[in-house]
């Protein structure tokens, strides 16, 4: 199973960008530890080196579900600012929440589509309606249907049902990828800062978290 987590150090100060790279090493080990494997499928750098506004991370494996489950909230990454002397302040948050990465294209195919003959009223369609020339097509997989009955013939009918039938999809499609962009972008509004789900520390002598090769992408 594939799990993608996205966390985001909202719209918190550049310690919450240092903060997010520090705890997706973390959840990178506990992964490891738990026999999952992680990979960093998309990151947002911060303004200073070594950091990330954001990222989206892969979780693959059984438990990968749990896992990711008991990573979502708010997260608290507890030191001194590396930056700031002068701060008393030593909470640093960011946000995770489960996603979706892209909706894939529905797959259409004339084998998936029911048409039948009909007949349909209106002006002008007394003969349509005594020769059964309007089709009504249904796309079985998504229970899309339409009807059509502009032609007095029934080839051309059907065929203009497979294309209204086709765009309709394309366009539901598209609908749903603005969705789960628009889902991602809310996620980064979100960030409440307190009541952590979890609390980690850096550990004595602890390096900082290797950096990965990722592919890098503005927001």
């Amino acid at each position: 199973m594939n799990v993608h987590l996205l966390i985001s150090a909202g719209r918190g100060p550049q310690e919450c960008a240092w903060a997010l790279a520090r705890l997706l090493g973390r959840l990178e080990v506990d992964a490891t530890g738990h026999g999952l494997t992680t990979d960093r499928v998309e990151t947002v750098p911060g303004d200073r080196p070594d950091t990330y506004r954001s990222a989206v991370v892969r979780i693959s494996g059984v438990d990968a579900e749990a896992f990711a489950a008991a990573w979502s909230g708010t997260l608290c990454w507890q030191a001194p600012s590396p930056y700031r002397a002068s701060t008393g302040r030593k909470n640093w948050y960011v946000i995770a929440r489960p996603c979706q990465v892209d909706i894939p294209a529905t797959t259409f195919s004339e084998t998936d589509v029911d048409i039948v003959a009909c007949r349909t009223g209106g002006p002008g369609g007394q003969h349509r309606n005594k020769a059964s020339t309007a089709v009504r097509a249904t796309h079985r997989p998504s229970g899309l249907v339409v009807v059509v009955d502009t032609e007095r013939q029934l080839s051309l009918n059907r065929r203009i049902a497979l294309q209204l039938l086709r765009r309709r999809i394309e366009r539901g499609d598209e609908a749903a990828r603005r969705a789960v962009t628009a889902g991602r972008w809310r996620v980064h509004d979100e960030l409440v800062r307190g009541n952590p789900i979890r609390v980690e520390r850096p550990q004595p002598s602890e390096p900082d978290p290797p950096q990965r090769r990722t592919q890098p992408r503005r927001r």
